[in-house]
């Protein structure tokens, strides 16, 4: 049985782009036709669209509206990243053109090959099943495409400038602690005291190890699953946030998404994907697939879960934020508030029972 093919819906209101002015970029650019254009509904940073021209579908990425971290909406640093990343790791979208020019409106953006297939969200398409082997085989592919990742030879891709590894953790605690503050709108403790946490463990986490190419996002709303057969998996999105640094940084990330039947309610409820269903590794079993695979010792794990749950926490009281003061319209955002309070609790939980 196939499951649907991820449909783009009809553009946002307050998220429109310039048709007009994109006709024009695309015909200057040798891709002439008739332009439309949708608007993937998933993510919540940077924006997606899918464009037909003509018989070709084309993916533009641009920034959020009413952005405010210029630095983690770089268009022309991700459109580097993948048109050399896209060489060595095939479930990164090859890139096509770019645009940085004032000119056009929606400047910067980038547009790239869409590629078709499922992208699992909150919930599994409607009518569709996912029997325990194959949602084991899913979970296997989910950690063998990230230690592939782990594996690229950055240098011989192209990408040893990707970032600065040395301090990496350091930089990350203390940066996302300052955007959290910056954007705060209501008074969290649980949010302050993680953060000291994260702080007095900073210098036991931060070790020398061999920086690799992290995507700094991996979660199932971020790959594109084959239709026919879902656990493999096709495409990796979303590498806005993409660097050199310790692998583990990914591998926490993508257990901070990660819910399990033995978690409240409170936090299966903001569950990235249907992670808690019968065949679904847990946690622990997602680190010592990946410890297995890579050699790597997870032994410290719980100090990157927690500071990936707090960097959710403060993307979504970022985004709530550009809510408040009306610089983006979706609806979705308004709630994002009880997210920061809920992912904050759930990590000051997981300090105290010391476990992922």
């Amino acid at each position: 049985m196939s499951t649907p093919i991820d449909a783009p819906r009809p553009v946002r209101s307050g998220e429109e782009l310039d048709q007009d002015q994109l006709r024009e970029f695309l015909g200057a650019h040798g891709i002439e036709g008739d332009v439309s254009i949708e608007q993937f509904p998933g993510g919540h940073s940077n924006l997606t669209y899918l464009l037909r021209v003509g018989e070709r579908e084309l993916v533009l990425r641009r920034p959020p509206f009413g952005n405010r971290v210029k630095t983690a909406h770089d268009m022309g640093r991700e459109y580097r990243i993948l048109s050399r990343l896209s060489a060595v790791y095939p479930q990164a979208p090859r890139p096509i053109i770019a645009c940085d020019d004032a000119r056009y409106k929606d400047a910067p953006f980038y547009l790239m090959e869409r590629i078709r297939g499922v992208v699992i969200r909150r919930a599994l398409p409607r009518g569709f099943t996912l029997e325990p082997a194959v949602a084991r085989r899913l979970c296997e592919s989910f950690v063998d495409r990230l230690v592939a990742l782990h594996s690229v030879d950055a240098v011989a891709a192209g990408l040893g400038d990707l970032g600065k590894p040395e301090g990496y953790i350091e930089r990350q605690v203390k940066g996302w602690t300052k955007r959290y503050e910056d954007a705060k709108t209501d008074d969290i403790g649980e949010m302050g005291r993680v953060a000291a946490w994260l702080a007095a463990r900073t210098a036991e986490a931060q070790r020398e190890v061999r920086a690799a190419v992290i995507h700094n996002d991996y979660k199932f709303d971020n790959l594109v699953l084959d239709a026919d057969d879902l656990p493999t998996i096709r495409g990796v999105l979303d590498w806005e946030m993409s660097t050199l640094g310790d692998p583990l940084m990914d591998l926490g990330t993508a257990l901070g998404y990660w819910v399990q039947p033995s978690d409240s309610d409170e936090i299966r409820g903001f569950a990235f994907g249907p992670t808690a269903l019968p065949g679904m590794m847990t946690r622990a079993e997602l680190a010592a697939r990946y410890a297995a695979a890579t050699g790597r010792d997870v032994s410290n794990i719980l100090f990157f879960f927690v500071l990936a749950l707090f960097k959710t926490a403060g993307v979504a009281q970022q985004i709530y934020w550009r809510y408040q003061q009306g610089l983006t319209k979706d609806e979705r955002f308004g709630a994002f508030i009880l997210g920061v309070r809920v992912l904050a609790a759930e990590a000051e939980r997981a300090i105290e029972r010391g476990t992922i």
